[in-house]
C-alpha cells in the first residue's frame, strides 16, 4: 500500500460521525447507554438491507450507533458470533464519498464497498476492509441529501 505524504487529501474526513457498537439485545444495551450517557437515545432504525436494528445516541458532535442481528446471517450476527459484544466500526462524515471511495482506492487501500449504499441515519455508507486499517473496519458516511451525483442508491 501507497502511502502518501500529509496534504490536501487529509481533509476529506471531517471528523468521527459515529462509533458501531455490536450488541446482542437492543432494548438492555440501550437501557446501558441511557445510564452511561445520561440521555435517552434519540432515534431507532431497522436496516433490512444489513439485518440490523440501530440505536443512535447523540454525544456532543458525535454519535454511538448500537447495532443488533435481525437474522442469524446479519454481518452483526456473525460478528458477535466470532468476536463477542463490542466494537464494530469507527465511522468518518465525508462530503463526497464517491470522490472519497476513488481516492482511497488509488492510495491502495482495500475497499468493501466500491459504491455507496443507503444505512441507517439518512447516511450513504462505505466500508473499508479491516485488513487495510489495522483491525479497524472503517465507514465511509456522507448524508444521503448532500450526494453529488445525484444517482439514487438502494
Amino acid at each position: 500500500m501507497h502511502l502518501p505524504s500529509l496534504n490536501q487529501k487529509y481533509k476529506q474526513m471531517k471528523k468521527i460521525e459515529h462509533i458501531g457498537i455490536a450488541v446482542k439485545d437492543l432494548e438492555a444495551a440501550n437501557a446501558t447507554y441511557k445510564a452511561i450517557l445520561g440521555s435517552e437515545h434519540y432515534k431507532t432504525e431497522r436496516v433490512e438491507s444489513e439485518g440490523v436494528s440501530t440505536a443512535f445516541f447523540k454525544i456532543g458532535e458525535s454519535k454511538i450507533e448500537l447495532l443488533a442481528a435481525t437474522n442469524a446471517e446479519s454481518p452483526i450476527a456473525k460478528f458477535i458470533q466470532k468476536r463477542g459484544e463490542g466494537i464494530h466500526h469507527i465511522a468518518f462524515s465525508v462530503d463526497d464519498i464517491e470522490a472519497e471511495i476513488k481516492r482511497l482506492q488509488e492510495e491502495g487501500f482495500r475497499l468493501i464497498n466500491t459504491e455507496p449504499k443507503r444505512g441507517a441515519d439518512n447516511k450513504l455508507v462505505a466500508f473499508m476492509h479491516p485488513k487495510s486499517a489495522h483491525g479497524v473496519l472503517v465507514e465511509l458516511c456522507q448524508e444521503a441529501s448532500t450526494q453529488s451525483s445525484g444517482k439514487e442508491r438502494k
